[in-house]
């Protein structure tokens, strides 16, 4: 596996670098939201002329030895003009950036808004992306940032919105959805994101009331875009936490370009900084790659492709965690014996074929295949002593537990495995009815085949007695009389499950701009259809049918302010993925049923100037009506369900985020959250869900030195009300409402720019980059203590439970380089 592995690696940059940069002139023409721009028109004054295609790509000849003057033109664009006085036989790139043009004709919806603004949308810079890492770098990194997003564990890339779960969110890469691995039950284990920043050329995010063109999940969509090069460059990155290094080029004749990536990434250094002392190797890599052959004008033919190994093992040693009062400190200590390990490796490919009919009508045919073998051992033995803590200063015992409240052991063993294998084909077009009316639609088939083995079992004995499981019916009456009911583990899974899901999906929607008297409008609408069936072995076939209808309205009104106001919503359905079928004790119940919920979300944006600099403040409200919901507790980052449709749910909040250049030539947010989401199991009433996170403080800001421009900073602060979570796994959640303790983080970022793109050199090293910067990050600067779950330890005396926080990381120091060539 290893050699495969090292071998396709190999084989991806060698495709890539075998081919190499020669142009004239040619580039990628971006709008300020780094969008690529269709058909800008490219006219030379000596006659020459093309026009962008839909990935915002040109090129154009003109004669050498002369000075030649380019325009760029573009209806809803201001113009730009450049003068050119090329070799024979020179290559050159040009990628400008056209602005919004202020004053457009009334067919124009949209002036200083961008579609993204309408659509619902929040667009990140890829470049703060890669700029601003964090301690688990990516997407992610920035989107716990952003409000009505929550993020707590800051190993995990998973993430929740408005009140929803981690199975809730879509994404997709190129019009492609990718999926994640199903065992994980920690952020220890997790390892990498699936999108690779370093290939990132736009990030689209929607928090709710996304259109139906998007699939059926009850969350959120990010939407990633990859980018198609347009010349050679290689770009590097590396820290004590591992590094990546990311290469694109495009071949003479244009007609093929490649862009490929490889990250590994040791974890070690941020681990080995827990309680729980031990022996641990975080070992995560994979290797990704993009590719695009235009075989004429008409037709292209791009390919995504992925292979990503994850290892983790670990061999826990001791751990001691103080917590109480300062008048009544308390410590648990525990020392272990045992291992784990687990292993992750996921394949993935992808075939996106476009075929432009007209300047109006494009068609693609998107093939896939997504292959994850997954498992999870270990056997952990663990003793514990709870409790008082030596206070007394000075003595040579301080710190140290001295009486004891509470001894026990516990047994955990796991012999996990998963096989699971996804293929999709679907067919998507969009045809441009005139120049404000665009019509889309969509058909895809997929086919799920999972094999899972599932055995997990968990002993408990406390004071040397054996502590049987919650639903165990048998009392106990000792001392006073003799028990002789069989000893059981206290929790006992084993199952074997063989399922198959053949799904099909399709969507029509329809978007159009207009205008109302003096004021701009855009409207979409749209549908969308899933059926699926659910068999395998011992299991009984079962297919179900679902239809969403969704729909979209903006105004711009003709007001000296510049005001938008939107209005989204519909009927939403997440058919069941296999973790949704299987219920606690790890059966597939294939009857589960479609999660329903109905969103309404209402939004307006306030563009506006400060010291004569861009500045916005988007407010949205939203209520989602849940039924049909599956219950399901929340540990660490594991889900697990009932399987049941037994509940109904609720969810209601606002998110405010105002950003803007707080410092000139930086772009910087603070966002501000509120939620509230309850469900009703059974009809027992209403109590909190395992997501809900009542208030998020988020903040982003970049800072440089005036008198140093290239020495820039980054101060990432998270802020979120702790959710409930703090009971036990089997405990009955009306009983237990305990939350977590708040989450508070701060990292901080700084670097020094050595070699600046915009900046010219005499130096000859400096010669050899576009790009140059060193720095070191303080990950939570403060050393909060932050906590994702609790331990639960009986006290012999008092027959309480106390619960014992497990802290997520500590404060960590990393260095970082980065370099493009």
């Amino acid at each position: 596996m290893k050699r495969l592995y090292f071998t396709t690696i190999f084989g991806l940059f060698f495709s890539v670098l075998s081919f190499s940069q020669s142009a004239i002139i040619r580039g990628v023409i971006l709008d300020e939201s780094n969008k690529p721009i269709e058909n800008v028109n490219i006219k030379a004054s000596t006659g020459e002329g093309t026009a962008t295609n839909e990935n915002g790509f040109y090129e154009i000849k003109v004669p050498s030895g002369i000075e030649v003057t380019i325009i760029f033109t573009h209806v809803s664009h201001k113009r730009v003009e450049q003068k050119f006085n090329l070799k024979n036989g020179q290559e050159l790139e040009y990628n400008p950036v056209m602005k919004i043009e202020v004053e457009q004709i009334a067919t124009v919806v949209i002036n200083t808004n961008t579609r993204q603004s309408v659509d619902g949308v929040t667009s990140i810079s890829p470049q703060m992306i890669r700029t601003i890492k964090g301690a688990q770098p990516g997407v992610e990194n920035i989107l716990k940032t952003l409000p009505g997003v929550n993020i707590s564990n800051e190993l995990s890339t998973q993430y929740s919105v408005r009140g929803g779960n981690f199975d809730e969110n879509l994404v997709y890469v190129n019009e492609i959805e990718v999926y994640r691995p199903f065992l994980i039950r920690s952020g220890n284990q997790e390892g990498l994101s699936f999108v690779n920043t370093d290939l990132v050329q736009n990030v689209d995010f929607s928090a709710g009331g996304f259109q139906a063109k998007y699939g059926d999940k009850l969350s959120s969509v990010l939407d990633i875009t990859y980018r198609n090069p347009v010349g050679f460059g290689i770009r590097t990155d590396l820290s004590l936490l591992g590094g990546s290094v990311a290469a694109e080029t495009v071949s003479k004749d244009g007609k093929f370009s490649g862009i490929a990536g490889v990250r590994y990434r040791d974890n070690s250094l941020i681990l080995n900084n827990l309680e729980t002392e031990g022996n641990v190797e975080p070992v995560f890599a994979d290797a990704q790659t993009y590719l695009t052959y235009r075989f004429s004008s008409k037709f292209h033919l791009n390919f995504l492709g992925n292979i990503s190994l994850n290892k983790y093992n670990f061999q826990p040693e001791n751990r001691q965690t103080n917590f109480g009062t300062l008048q009544e400190p308390v410590a648990l200590l525990v020392f272990y014996e045992g291992q784990e390990k687990d292993q992750y490796q996921t394949y993935f490919g992808a075939f996106k074929a476009n075929y432009f009919v007209n300047d109006d009508l494009t068609l693609k045919l998107i093939t896939s295949a997504y292959h994850t073998v997954e498992q999870e051992y270990f056997d952990i033995f663990a003793q514990y002593r709870l409790g008082e803590v030596n206070t007394n200063i000075g003595d040579e015992n301080l710190g140290e537990v001295e009486f004891s409240e509470g001894i026990g052991s516990q047994l955990t063993h796991a012999r996990n495995d998963l096989d699971a294998f996804i293929v999709n084909a679907e067919h998507r077009g969009d045809y441009k009815i005139d120049d404000e009316s665009t019509f889309e639609w969509s058909v895809k088939y997929t086919h799920e085949d999972i094999r899972d083995r599932l055995v997990e079992y968990e002993v408990i004995d406390s004071a040397g007695f054996s502590i049987r499981p919650p639903n165990f019916s048998q009392p106990n009456l000792q001392p006073y009389e003799s028990f002789s009911g069989p000893l059981r583990a206290f929790e006992n899974i084993r199952a074997l499950n063989k399922v198959k899901i053949n799904r099909i999906q399709a969507f029509a929607q329809y978007s159009k701009n207009t205008t109302w008297g003096t004021n701009d409008v855009f409207y979409n609408v749209g549908v969308r259809a899933h059926s699926w069936t659910v068999n395998g072995d011992n299991i009984e076939s079962n297919s179900q049918t679902v239809f969403s209808p969704r729909a979209q309205f903006a105004i711009k009104p003709d007001w000296d302010k510049d005001m938008l106001f939107r209005v989204a919503g519909g009927l939403y359905y997440q058919p069941p993925f296999y973790r949704e079928l299987r219920d606690s004790s790890g059966v597939v119940q294939p009857n589960v049923k479609a999660q329903k919920s109905f969103h309404i979300v209402l939004g307006n944006e306030y563009s506006f100037e400060i010291w004569d600099r861009p500045f916005k403040l988007v407010t949205e409200a939203y209520y989602k009506g849940l039924s049909d919901v599956n219950p399901y507790t929340l540990e660490n980052v594991r889900i697990r369900y009932r399987a049941q449709n037994n509940a109904e749910a609720y969810a209601y909040g606002v998110d405010m985020r105002l950003n803007g250049e707080f410092v000139p030539g930086t772009e910087s947010w603070f966002s501000f959250g509120y939620l509230k989401t309850e469900e009703n199991i059974d009809n027992r009433g209403y109590i909190a869900r395992p997501t809900d996170q009542r208030l998020k403080f988020g903040a982003l800001f970049q800072d440089y030195v005036p008198n140093m421009p290239d020495l820039k900073m980054y101060l990432n602060l998270v802020y979120n009300t702790g959710v409930p979570g703090g009971s036990p796994s089997y405990a009955d959640p009306y009983d237990f409402q305990i939350r977590l303790r708040d989450y508070r983080r701060a990292d901080l970022g700084v670097s020094l720019e050595l070699v600046n793109p915009e900046k010219t050199y005499d130096s000859k090293w400096k010669k050899a980059f576009r790009e140059l910067a060193i720095g070191f990050e303080i990950y939570n600067m403060f050393n909060n203590q932050n906590s994702i779950t609790n331990t639960w330890v009986r006290d012999v005396y008092t027959k309480r439970q106390f619960a014992i926080p497990n802290f997520l990381t500590p404060r960590v120091f990393n260095v970082r380089l980065s370099a493009r060539f």
